[in-house]
């Protein structure tokens, strides 16, 4: 009895012969909502991640803008001319045409063409007072625009708001200072 063998006879009914192609169905379509769930979540986030860059570009581009418009202000209130930037607007073009439509990248860009003038209006200086405060005035209302489109697309209402209120207090505070001198 120490070496006996016991074999158990398979009847057909007690364990399957093979796989069947039915068991492996809620596998496959588990498997595939899963893989098309990540894929869809993975894009969102992506899109998500590419707007907030878009924004926080288009932040950037506003607030080089703001410093153009004060120098641009303090040359025709003043005459006194220096450098306007545009080093953020080259580098993240690519992503403010991501966030504007075509019509409000025009805006945008056409407040960075001025800066042509601007040079022209620097390096000149046998230009009468009234066209060179005309040209400025026109420069400085194509800055203006710039700004109100990146405002409203780039800022939430709140950021906003408060960016508005901040510009608001400038502008009450720089109609107190009376201007100095103006260059003929």
């Amino acid at each position: 009895m120490a070496n006996e063998t016991v074999v158990l006879r398979h009847r057909r009914g007690d364990t399957p012969g093979g796989m069947d192609w039915r068991d492996l169905l809620p596998g496959i379509i588990g498997s595939f909502v899963g893989v098309m769930g990540w894929l869809l979540v993975g894009l969102y986030i992506q899109r998500r991640q590419f707007e907030r860059q878009a924004r926080n570009a288009a932040k950037a581009v506003y607030f080089e803008l703001d410093v153009n418009l004060a120098t641009i202000s303090v040359a025709r209130d003043h005459g006194l001319f220096t450098d306007l930037d545009r080093s953020s607007f080259e580098r993240l073009l690519p992503e403010l045409a991501t966030l504007l439509s075509a019509s409000d990248l025009k805006v945008v860009v056409d407040a960075y063409m001025a800066h042509a003038g601007y040079r022209q209006l620097a390096s000149r200086d046998d230009l009468p007072s009234d066209p060179r405060r005309g040209a400025l005035a026109a420069m400085i209302h194509a800055h203006e625009r710039a700004l109100a489109t990146l405002r409203a697309r780039a800022f939430t209402s709140v950021e906003a708001r408060a960016i508005g209120t901040s510009a608001s207090i400038e502008a009450s505070a720089g109609q107190a200072t009376p201007v100095a001198r103006t260059k003929p």
